[in-house]
C-alpha cells in the first residue's frame, strides 16, 4: 500500500513538472544571451544546449517566418538576431488543469535543435 501511494506520488509530481515546462535544444554563438518570447530575463541554457522555460500562449502558435515563438539574441548588451522558432502544440494542455489548453498552449519542439547559428531548425 506504501509503495503505491509512492509511485502515485511521484506520478504526479512528474505530471505536475511535465505540465508547468517545455523544453528544446539550442545552438548559438559563445557569449551571447537568449531571449525567448519577449521575456524580460535570458533564458538559462544548460552544457548541453537544453532550455526548459514555462510554457507560450496561442500567439506563439505557427511556423516561421510569420508564426511561431519570437526570440532575441544580444551580445555586449546589443541585439545580434531576431526572427521565430517553430512552435509545438503540447497535447498535455488539453489534461492540465486549470485551463492550460487556453493559457499554454505552446511550447518548444524536443525532438529539434534549434541552431541559431546557422539558422536552421531541424
Amino acid at each position: 500500500m506504501l509503495s503505491l501511494m509512492k509511485i502515485t506520488g511521484l506520478s504526479l509530481l512528474i505530471a505536475f513538472i511535465t505540465g508547468c515546462t517545455t523544453t528544446g535544444n539550442f545552438k548559438i554563438e559563445e557569449g551571447s544571451k537568449l531571449y525567448i518570447y519577449e521575456r524580460p530575463e535570458a533564458v538559462e541554457i544548460s552544457s548541453t544546449g537544453q532550455v526548459t522555460t514555462a510554457p507560450y500562449f496561442w500567439t506563439a502558435a505557427g511556423f516561421p517566418p510569420g508564426g511561431g515563438i519570437p526570440y532575441r539574441l544580444e551580445k555586449d548588451g546589443q541585439t545580434t538576431k531576431e526572427g521565430r522558432l517553430r512552435a509545438k502544440f503540447r497535447v498535455v494542455s488539453i489534461f492540465w488543469p486549470p485551463f492550460a489548453l487556453i493559457y499554454w498552449p505552446m511550447g518548444l519542439n524536443p525532438e529539434i535543435t534549434y541552431d541559431l547559428i546557422n539558422d536552421t531548425q531541424e
